[in-house]
């Protein structure tokens, strides 16, 4: 489930067997690769900057907004330069260990998680991310990319991440599609039109939002499915596809966390997708 490489510098090398790791469902894992904070970014590693309303911090890097903090403007800057330096780190490490992804690589949020997990009341079921689940948002469809997640624990307290993950998504899949109807003729496109989604819906986008709120709504399925306890240590840095990888954040505080989203064929084995393993269950094509 985990596998390990041992760089300290985020200029990684090229790892062939890196990407068969992600792609076959594995959780790239590098025990020794620390993100550094600067002296003056100590104090902002604290839940008071979080704003309350939001899960995390995040910053946009398209628009280069910030969202979900409550520190003031000098407090604000500082954070934004940390998670510019953290997206920018990220790539870097992508683009030298997997170089074949970087020239469609697209770049997504960055977020910086201050609240501990443990505890924490979820609005509703679907944002408990406590709970077993594969990512799929609602407001954001994503027509079949993948969503290629670089996580760094900075906790400065020795707190671990812990997390559970749990069975392969094709397994996911057999369990939760036979559940999921079809989506209502024209309602991905009244959604667009509404602004409740950024762009339409595909039917792809439709069958992993069902499964991603369906397996969280399933307590039996929650409390019976096989899954293995991962903890994460500070100062540890991992990769994963959180599209294709059950997981389940149980506890931890101050992470931070950069999406990417990929085109399926550029992948080395584009048949291990969640579109393409949908699609063959399915039989029927997706996106349009």
């Amino acid at each position: 489930m985990l596998y390990s490489i041992s760089h300290q510098q985020w200029q990684a090398d090229r790892d062939d067997q890196a990407a068969a790791a992600l792609e076959m469902g594995n959780i790239v894992y590098f025990p020794n690769l620390a993100f550094a904070l600067l002296p003056e970014e100590m104090p902002l590693i604290s839940s008071r900057l979080a704003d309350g309303l939001a899960k995390n911090i995040s910053f946009n890097s398209q628009t280069q907004t910030l969202k979900g903090i409550a520190g003031n403007a000098l407090e604000t800057h500082a954070i934004n330069n940390l998670m510019q330096r953290y997206a920018q780190y990220s790539t870097q490490l992508l683009q030298t260990l997997i170089p074949q992804y970087t020239q469609a690589l697209q770049i997504g949020r960055t977020s910086l998680r201050l609240v501990e997990i443990a505890g924490r009341r979820a609005a509703s079921y679907k944002k408990d991310d406590t709970r077993l689940h594969v990512d799929a948002f609602p407001a954001s469809p994503t027509q079949g990319l993948r969503i290629l997640r670089v996580f760094c624990n900075i906790n400065p307290n020795g707190k671990p991440r812990l997390w559970h993950v749990g069975e392969s998504f094709e397994k996911v899949a057999a369990t939760f599609l036979p559940r999921i109807r079809r989506s209502v003729p024209g309602s991905a496109r009244l959604l667009h039109a509404l602004k409740i989604t950024k762009s339409r819906r595909s039917y792809y986008d439709h069958i992993m939002l069902h499964m991603h709120d369906g397996m969280k709504k399933d307590m039996c399925y929650q409390k019976s499915v096989q899954h293995t306890e991962i903890a994460f240590p500070p100062a540890s840095t991992w990769m994963v596809y959180t599209d294709q990888v059950s997981h389940a954040a149980l506890a931890g505080q101050h992470l931070l966390e950069q999406t990417f989203y990929l085109p399926v064929h550029v992948m080395q084995e584009p048949a291990r997708s969640p579109l393409r393993v949908l699609e063959k269950m399915t039989n029927t094509q997706l996106v349009q």
